[in-house]
């Protein structure tokens, strides 16, 4: 039979991170896991490296308070300047609030926005896995690349509730 992609669905994480574990210790490609809740342990079972979304987050908040702070400069030194009772043009501390504000807004919005380009979570793309219940109360495996017989096997062995194939489109 034709190597294909297989998804276990599985009834508790338990299950599921020793099927996980169980498949990294046997070789096979896995490709992810989809669960309700996150999984302790999970990132480790499948072989993760740890997640580079925090340093864009860094990132993006170290650019938007930049961005804050050398407008707000700008404004009120070249653009409008106002002397108002003689104090200086460069007030650091009202300056404060709105930098906050704006670093927090493009590193919440930024880090979204990336997450959603990286993974590919556009609208409009089609749901691979609807109907197998990753979003209610099951726990999802998929495996790469082993004949059917052999992950049908490997699945109800580690204690699978169901085995569907993807078709080979599905990313």
């Amino acid at each position: 039979m034709a190597a294909k992609t297989f998804v276990g669905v599985f009834d508790s994480d338990h299950a599921v991170l020793a099927a996980a574990r169980a498949a990294r210790e046997k070789g096979l490609e896995i490709r992810d896991a989809y669960t309700p809740f996150p999984v302790h342990g999970m990132d480790e079972a499948l072989g993760l490296p740890p997640s580079w979304l925090s340093r864009a987050c860094f990132a993006l908040g170290a650019s938007g308070l930049a961005f804050a702070l050398g407008f707000q400069y700008w404004v009120s030194l070249f653009n409008w300047p106002m002397n108002i009772g003689g104090k200086p043009f460069d007030a650091s501390p009202a300056l404060i609030p709105i930098a906050f504000e704006i670093t927090v807004l493009v590193a919440g919005v930024g880090t979204v926005a990336t997450l959603l380009v990286f993974r590919g979570l556009l609208p409009g793309r089609p749901a691979d896995l609807a109907g197998l219940g990753a979003t209610d109360d099951k726990f999802l495996l998929v495996i790469d690349g082993e004949t059917e017989e052999a992950l049908r096997t490997f699945y109800r062995e580690h204690g699978a509730v169901r085995v569907e194939a993807l078709d080979g489109g599905a990313r």
